[in-house]
């Protein structure tokens, strides 16, 4: 696999950030999580004065061979069907990066699908369509390694160099979506490998199972599980993400490390986004420094997964629709945050007494 130099955030800074936030004219701590906030992203950037300049949303689209099992209550060519709507401009993503000033790059990394033509965004001149495919969909897990090591090195990559791009613009600030059908089946076999958590009270409705949906969905889970434990690739990390994980699951996880080797924000999103965070963390723990846990959502077990890695949501909307979108509505308190630190007055020149 390929290696990062990911590194813990200097701490160097913290007193003299501290002291900024206490000064500013507010009573102490009064800010609460913005001031919290604030401190993470001065120290991500080694700054005073931070900044959200450009920020960038990757929308990774990939298909998954285990929604051949019927683990999913929508069938994968809405994977497709959706990867074309978000070019026309009428996805929740889209509403999104509009409302905030981020740009979008739709990216298929392994939809079962043949985009040919390439899709041409309309009307969107802040969206990209990016062709990255590298098969049409994983491989069935149920009977055999979701993808080859070769595959999982490729979608580390896809999900680097699509970073790169974004730095190349001036990106400060990088939040992640996907679009996959099934993909919460992975992210379940995830939580339970990583968290030790019974693989039962991972496994949720996702898109709208019933009872006896999620009871099929955890027998199908549980076989594949037993299967991989017999694997060549139990006991390897590189192994169990290649075993179970998705094309836009693994992209997803090679962005997060070379962000968080390039100093950047990454804002975490929901249930199958907070799979691959703690992926990431797994492999780099310094990783996590670099990290905002944007949402707890209303998939079943995405408080327990979020709590494996200590995490603090910032919002809790009952959201469960992916894309990111939960990042994104958590964009403008990381931006208060950050205003905070640039535009509120200090004591002194306030010329306010400081009673504290």
């Amino acid at each position: 696999m390929k290696t990062f130099n990911i590194q813990p955030t200097n701490k160097t800074l913290q007193t003299a950030i501290q002291a900024k936030i206490d000064n500013l004219n507010k009573p102490k701590g009064s800010l609460g999580r913005l001031e919290e906030l604030a401190m993470q992203v001065c120290l991500i950037q080694q700054t005073l004065h931070p900044s959200l300049a450009h920020p960038c949303h990757l929308l990774l689209g990939g298909d998954h061979g285990i929604e051949r099992e019927g683990v999913s209550v929508s069938p994968r060519e809405v994977t497709w069907q959706q990867m074309i709507n978000f070019t026309q401009g009428g996805g929740g993503v889209n509403m999104f990066c509009r409302q905030h000033g981020f740009k979008l790059r739709i990216v298929d990394v392994g939809v079962d699908y043949s985009f040919t033509p390439a899709p041409s965004p309309k009307g969107e001149g802040s969206v990209l369509f990016l062709d990255r495919k590298i098969a049409r969909g994983t491989k069935n897990f149920l009977y055999e390694p979701a993808m080859s090591e070769e595959e999982f090195n490729q979608a580390i990559q896809v999900g680097a160099d699509l970073v790169d791009d974004c730095i190349s613009e001036g990106c400060r600030l990088l939040s992640i979506g996907e679009m996959g059908i099934a993909n919460t089946s992975p992210s379940s076999i995830w939580m339970h490998l990583f968290g030790n958590i019974p693989l039962e009270e991972c496994i949720g409705a996702g898109a709208g199972l019933d009872a006896p949906g999620i009871r099929h969905k955890y027998e199908v889970l549980s076989k594949a599980f037993s299967k991989y434990k017999a694997s060549p690739q139990r006991g390897r990390l590189e192994g169990a993400f290649s075993y179970f994980g998705g094309f836009e699951m693994v992209a997803a996880i090679g962005a997060m490390l070379r962000a968080a080797e390039q100093h950047l924000i990454i804002l975490v999103d929901g249930f199958i986004m907070t799979a691959c965070a703690i992926a990431a963390i797994r492999l780099y723990p310094a990783a996590q420094d670099y990290m905002i846990f944007t949402h707890c959502g209303d998939e079943s077990g995405h408080k327990k997964m979020l709590d494996i890695v200590g995490a603090k949501p910032l919002l809790n909307l009952g959201l469960r629709l992916g894309e990111g979108t939960g990042a994104l509505c958590a964009f403008p308190i990381v931006d208060s945050a950050v205003r905070m630190m640039n535009e509120m007055n200090n004591f002194d020149n306030a010329k306010i007494t400081k009673y504290f």
